[in-house]
């Protein structure tokens, strides 16, 4: 798909997988929207990005993706300065050091992994219509399986038995199952869904864990892939033309790979999605 004069948004866009990904739209010519949390790490990214590939279409626009009012202001935003939204990459994600539960009440890392893009997707949901090709990529991870082991809809948030790794597999599967149950919702639309595993990528992910976690991260970066690499199967899923027919499916190195089981459970991601709209307010 050319991407010339195409609306591509990204969500924690200002640094790792996020940022290369705004970078290789704007190298094709989109306008691309930022959303991040941090202005002054944005405004960087930002000139960053202008400077490499010669693009000023870049908008910024600020939300803690922790807090849903910010979420809904961001659509807002958009849906007021934009018609038509043609890729959507819901990218921003955190593993938070212990249980935490945001303003709204809701376990931090299911909060800006899971339920941002669920509602941030849903809220623009009209403007992905007026695209002849719209696209949604989710981020997830490898580490959705160990989340598939412990998954339970009545223990979402971990409020029993939590841990970190655990608490960031359960919201990882989430993307996957959420992006099974939206394949099923945009058939006979010009909308089609991917999730995918970036790879085991040096990025900011862990700078809100434990400082076990912390340095689990330091020691392993010489191993890890860079983001540019990260970013290369959300680049593809964005702009590939063979992956139309593949709605709904679960990537990994720019092919379709088997997520855990659990993940396509039709009765299960049902299930996720009405308890994710009574999370943000959406039911």
């Amino acid at each position: 798909m050319d991407l010339t004069n195409k609306l591509c948004i990204v969500t924690g866009a200002n640094s790792g997988i996020g940022k290369e990904t705004a970078r290789s739209f704007a190298a094709d010519g989109a306008y691309v929207v930022m959303i991040c949390r941090n202005e002054k790490r944005a405004q960087a990214a930002r000139q960053d990005i202008i400077e490499d590939t010669g693009n000023t279409g870049i908008k910024i626009i600020l939300a803690d993706l922790g807090i849903q009012q910010d979420v809904r202001s961001a659509a807002d935003q958009v849906n007021r300065e934009f018609y038509q939204i043609d890729v959507l990459v819901n990218n921003a994600g955190l593993i938070a050091n212990e249980h935490e539960e945001t303003i709204d009440g809701i376990e931090k890392t299911l909060a800006v992994n899971h339920l941002a893009p669920f509602l941030l997707t849903n809220l623009l949901w009209d403007g992905l219509q007026q695209s002849n090709d719209a696209r949604i990529i989710n981020v997830s991870s490898e580490i959705h399986k160990m989340g598939a082991k412990v998954f339970d809809l009545d223990n979402l948030q971990l409020t029993e038995n939590y841990s970190s790794m655990k608490a960031y597999g359960v919201s990882k599967l989430c993307n996957i199952m959420f992006t099974h149950e939206l394949a099923k919702r945009t058939e006979n639309s010009p909308i089609t869904t991917y999730s995918l595993h970036p790879g085991v990528v040096g990025t900011q992910l862990a700078e809100e864990a434990s400082w076990a976690m912390k340095l689990f991260y330091w020691l392993g970066k010489p191993f890890m892939r860079s983001p540019k690499s990260g970013a290369a199967t959300t680049i593809y899923l964005a702009t590939a033309n063979d992956v139309k027919s593949m709605n709904g499916q679960y990537f990994k190195d720019q092919k379709v790979t088997e997520p855990a089981g659990i993940a396509y459970n039709d009765k299960l991601t049902s299930k996720l999605w009405k308890k994710s709209e009574e999370l943000t307010g959406l039911s």
